[in-house]
């Protein structure tokens, strides 16, 4: 178990490096283009069961895996899955080179929207042999910015904290306030900008909208439709128009209906500046 830690540790240690010494990129490709594209040829199960460090890191939160590997697994050369290893996809396709260079998620950003179907081989060169049952199926995901040094920041490293791991039954109905809890000075939450009839201003809990407007993106992204949704008095800049959903006490809310026969889990995490939002069904 300590040595597992460790290997842990070590992980989370070379991750920073990474992300910090990652090259530029060669092609226009925002790292929520970069997510969405891992999304589409990950297998967090078989992640997890590849590497059991990373596994135990992870305390079993799917996007949690996703996440490691686009910021960071990909870059040590691990696989996404038994079916696809950017450094071997590389390796295997010269023609790339010129294109992407050492950027590896340019790699992963090509197979996943051209060259499986092209059928370019992007099999790893070890860990073919495992095969995991899959426990979830991904639905959708998102992942917007924010300022970590800001004050509201930290609101939505709370309210991301308070949501993560949501667990929505069938016929059940998702609620943001809920999940996300009351935006006191007793739980946590700052004073940081928020939007008032209109207006800036600055109230308790400042920057949650965020968590819940990521959260409808990724809604967006899976089919579920709102069956409570408000946009904000005025533009946001972490999302496209329309695509945002604020909440305020009580009286505005965000709400989706699981309509499916088995449970949906709501992942959201943020670090880094990085806030992404997931739904997940339960297989």
């Amino acid at each position: 178990m300590k040595k597992m830690k460790m290997r842990a540790v070590l992980s989370v240690m070379i991750c920073s490096a990474v992300l910090a010494l990652s090259p530029k990129l060669t092609v226009k490709a925002a790292y929520n283009d970069e997510l969405l594209a891992c999304s589409k040829i990950f297998d967090a199960d078989y992640y997890a069961t590849m590497y059991p460090d990373i596994g135990a890191a992870s305390n079993g939160n799917k996007l949690w895996l996703l996440s490691h590997y686009v910021r960071c697994g990909i870059y040590e050369g691990r696989n996404a899955s038994a079916t696809f290893n950017a450094t071997d996809y590389k390796n295997k396709n010269a023609d790339l080179v010129a294109l992407y260079g050492d950027y590896l998620p340019g790699y992963a950003f090509h197979y996943a929207n051209a060259g499986k179907a092209e059928g370019r081989d992007g099999t790893p060169s070890t860990g073919t042999e495992l095969v995991v049952p899959a426990t979830y199926t991904l639905l959708g995901v998102y992942s917007t910015e924010y300022d970590p040094e800001a004050a509201r920041g930290k609101n939505i490293e709370i309210a991301a904290s308070h949501v993560n791991g949501t667990v929505v039954k069938p016929g059940q109905t998702f609620s943001a306030n809920k999940a996300i809890g009351p935006r006191t000075h007793e739980n946590g939450f700052v004073d940081a900008p928020v939007f008032i009839n209109k207006e800036h201003a600055i109230g308790v809990g400042g920057g949650v909208c965020q968590v819940s407007s990521t959260i409808y993106a990724a809604m967006k992204m899976a089919g579920v439709n709102a069956t409570e949704r408000h946009p904000h008095s005025l533009p946001v800049y972490y999302l496209p128009e329309g695509w945002d959903a604020t909440i305020s006490g009580n009286s505005l809310d965000l709400k989706f209906k699981n309509t499916y026969k088995k449970n949906i889990v709501v992942y959201e995490i943020a670090g880094g500046g990085k806030l992404t939002a997931a739904l997940y069904l339960e297989n």
